[in-house]
């Protein structure tokens, strides 16, 4: 038996202490200078985080929720019907619902969970959406999203992207997060790109986007104290979250290839009847959550929390199915999107994990009876 004490899906503690010293080292820096808003770190980390996706654009803002809210609005997407996946934890749903959208959901693929394109294209044909919110789910980048693309936009509908948890991901030369209008990061700390505490990003090609999006991240200003768009936020992406994520970028794509290695290892090794491993792909998969699905998945978590093995589920509840929302969305019947809220199991995956460790957990699920 190892000493398995993992502390959940993703151990901060572990991870963070290994790269303690660069981070206090930029920690002090910000200090040093006594800057600590809109400021040198938050303009070089967007100029580095821009060059490594090849993008004109990067904007630093509060957190990914705000990226996705200030995205629509740039683009005038309010009070509008945009499309979503029901399976990503309700954040795109709340950003379309904050600026009093309606959400409108279709299914996800039986195998990647990622949305279904041929069901959103229809629904693009209908003519009765203004945009869409393409989630690379799981950090695995959307299927052909290039075409879709192509496709949305000569229909004259908005592409926004949600990278949350894709950082890195790519296709051949495409970097998740460059082929819509608009890519929407968040820094949240378990992140492939995380801070050490909440930060986001928007990312364009378009200049013009781009300074507005600048200008709605504070408060509509055009200068200090005047205002000349309205629907600006205070949400700007402080300077001590900029200087560690500079940290940080440089080892995102090791990290994400070790990520990628404990999910292969993961599927080369689970054997069991009633668990389904996800096709994983290559530099378009990044390992953000390890997940499986799980018939039965009540019975084999009771037997991983008796192994002492963390586990989470992403996610549980599907967006029309919140308590908060549902009662205007019963007529919403999406089967993929429900099996996959009542099977989806997520194990422990993050830089700095040992073999011994995930051994461990695949032997103890192969052994569930």
């Amino acid at each position: 038996m190892i000493n398995f004490s993992l502390t959940g899906v993703s151990d901060l503690s572990r991870f963070d202490t290994t790269y303690k010293d660069e981070i206090l080292t930029s920690i002090k820096r910000v200090v040093e200078r006594g800057w600590y808003i809109l400021g040198p770190e938050l303009e070089a980390f967007e100029r580095e985080f821009a060059a490594y996706l090849g993008v004109k654009n990067a904007i630093g803002v509060g957190n990914g929720s705000d990226a996705l809210i200030l995205a629509l609005r740039a683009l005038g997407v309010e009070r509008k019907r945009v499309i979503v996946a029901a399976n990503a934890g309700m954040y795109s749903t709340l950003a379309v619902l904050d600026l009093g959208g309606q959400p409108v959901f279709v299914d996800v693929d039986q195998k990647t969970a990622l949305m279904h394109l041929d069901a959103a294209a229809e629904v693009v044909a209908s003519g009765e959406v203004d945009a869409i919110i393409i989630t690379h789910l799981y950090g695995r980048m959307q299927n052909d999203i290039e075409s879709f693309v192509r496709y949305a936009r000569s229909h004259g509908i908005a592409v926004v992207e949600d990278c949350a948890q894709a950082h890195g991901a790519r296709r051949g030369n495409i970097m998740a997060g460059t082929v819509g209008d608009v890519g929407c990061f968040s820094f949240y700390p378990t992140k492939n790109l995380g801070a050490l505490g909440d930060g986001g990003a928007l990312v364009t090609n378009d200049d013009s986007l781009a300074a507005k999006l600048r200008q709605l991240r504070q408060y509509g200003w055009s200068e200090k104290y005047r205002v000349t768009i309205l629907g600006g936020k205070n949400s700007r992406l402080d300077e001590l979250q900029a200087a560690v994520l500079r940290t940080r970028l440089p080892h995102l794509d090791e990290w994400n290839s070790a990520r990628r290695t404990i999910a292969q290892r993961y599927a080369a090794m689970i054997d069991h009847p009633k668990v389904f491993v996800p096709p994983l792909g290559s530099t378009e998969y990044v390992a953000h959550l390890m997940v499986v699905r799980v018939k039965d998945r009540g019975v084999l978590l009771a037997h991983l929390r008796s192994a002492g093995i963390p586990f989470d589920i992403h996610y549980p509840i599907p967006d029309y199915k919140q308590p908060a929302i549902a009662d205007g969305y019963a007529y919403v019947d999406l089967p993929e999107t429900e099996a996959w809220a009542r099977e989806v199991v997520t194990l422990p995956c993050f830089p700095g994990m040992t073999e011994q460790e995930i051994d461990y957990i695949a032997s103890a699920i192969n052994r569930w009876r």
